[in-house]
C-alpha cells in the first residue's frame, strides 16, 4: 500500500490521491480538519442590496458568489483556507470554467477543498446560473 498524496499547507490536511483512487483534478478527494464546523448556505449572485448581479454572465455571477462566500466565512471567523468542501449547483456544466476562475482568485491550487458539481434543471430564480455552498473547519 502506498502513502496517499498529501498537500501540506496551513489549515486542514488535503489528500488528493488516496491509495487505489484516481488522482483528483480541480479538487481534493479528502480534506480533514479538527475544530468547529462552519456551514455556509448556498450563495447566489446577489449584491448586498439583494439585487441580481451578472444576469446571463457566468463569470460575473461566479465572482459575486465567491465574494458572498468570502463575506459569510469572515462573519464566522473563517477564510477560504479553512474551507473543506464546496458544492456547486449549476444550470449548465459549461459554467464550470467561470467558477474555477473565480475560485482561483480565492483558493490556490495547493489548497483545493473536496468538491461536488451538480447540474440542476433550475435554481430559485431563473436569472441565477449557479449556487455554491461551503463547509469550513476552524480551530475550536
Amino acid at each position: 500500500m502506498t502513502e496517499p498524496t498529501r498537500i501540506a499547507a496551513p489549515g486542514p490536511t488535503r489528500i488528493t490521491a488516496p491509495d487505489g483512487v484516481a488522482p483528483a483534478a480541480q479538487y481534493s478527494h479528502v480534506v480533514m480538519g479538527t475544530g468547529r464546523l462552519v456551514a455556509i448556505s448556498g450563495q447566489l449572485a446577489l449584491d448586498e442590496d439583494g439585487k441580481p448581479v451578472g444576469e446571463g454572465d457566468p463569470a460575473a455571477q461566479a465572482r459575486q458568489v465567491f465574494e458572498n462566500l468570502r463575506r459569510c466565512l469572515a462573519a464566522a471567523g473563517a477564510a477560504f483556507d479553512d474551507v473543506v468542501k464546496l458544492t456547486y449547483f449549476v444550470t449548465d456544466m459549461a459554467h464550470m470554467p467561470a467558477i474555477r476562475a473565480a475560485r482561483a482568485e480565492h483558493i490556490p491550487d495547493d489548497r483545493l477543498p473536496a468538491a461536488s458539481a451538480v447540474q440542476v434543471a433550475a435554481l430559485v430564480r431563473p436569472e441565477f446560473l449557479m449556487e455554491i455552498e461551503a463547509f469550513a473547519v476552524i480551530p475550536a
